[in-house]
């Protein structure tokens, strides 16, 4: 973790609306984050470019490059976590933003409150993988590394025929939470308590979309079937091995 020199938890926040940053920013130094503000997309490409950050809030609509823009820039080279701000209703800007790699949205105007919770949710995760995820799997073809939060596919660790596959903090922890149970159904509701610490909202679609990011980042199953079943209304099962005939 990259932290400010008091130990806090260290953030970017990008944003044009400088009255909202500014707001955003002061709560949560309050709350004791270390929080720089950019004011746009290119700056914000800088300054990532020059510093390190545990986590940044990113503005999706913003003049010149957008969210999406840095987004499309930073991934997969910056893995930092990223909780984007979205316009409420701007489903399609929501669903491109968590298919690039962002970890979890709120909707303007947000509450301080309920962004610092997000925050602290998303770093928690990282902060607990080097303890709660104790041991590496291996499913078939695919070898998931805690350690180093690596994902392998086909052949051994380091051989040419594997392939390391880059996967967001959320996109990880999803994988490792659905390997860790092979065949078992995992509902929606564990999962966005477990990996995205917060209850279920009925009309959230981050999960379906970061289960679709997973689909295509591991492919098929060299027999040809999905690695990660759909069980409609309840959720998923990692579950390679199952009769397709």
């Amino acid at each position: 973790m990259t932290q400010g020199s008091s130990g806090s938890l260290r953030l970017l926040v990008v944003d044009d609306d400088t009255i909202f940053s500014g707001m955003l920013r002061k709560y949560l130094e309050s709350e004791g984050c270390s929080v720089d503000v950019a004011c746009n997309g290119n700056q914000a490409i800088r300054i990532l470019g020059e510093e390190a950050f545990d986590l940044m809030v990113l503005d999706i609509m913003m003049p010149e490059l957008t969210g999406i823009e840095v987004l499309k820039r930073l991934r997969p080279d910056n893995p930092i976590p990223v909780i984007m701000l979205t316009a409420r209703g701007d489903d399609l800007d929501r669903i491109l933003g968590l298919e690039l790699g962002a970890d979890d949205y709120l909707t303007k105007p947000c509450n301080p409150r309920e962004l610092l919770a997000r925050v602290h949710a998303v770093m928690r995760r990282s902060v607990q993988a080097g303890t709660v995820h104790q041991r590496s799997i291996r499913i078939d073809d695919v070898h998931i590394l805690p350690d180093n939060r690596k994902v392998i596919i086909g052949g051994s660790p380091g051989s040419l025929k594997s392939q390391v596959i880059f996967l967001t903090q959320t996109e990880f922890d999803m994988l490792y939470l659905l390997m860790s149970h092979p065949g078992k159904l995992i509902t929606k509701s564990e999962i966005s308590r477990e990996v995205l610490g917060k209850p279920l909202s009925r009309w959230d679609r981050s999960i379906d979309v970061h289960i679709s990011n997973l689909r295509r980042k591991l492919g098929r199953h060299p027999r040809g079937m999905e690695r990660i079943r759909t069980v409609r209304g309840s959720g998923y099962i990692y579950d390679p091995n199952r009769d397709t005939r």
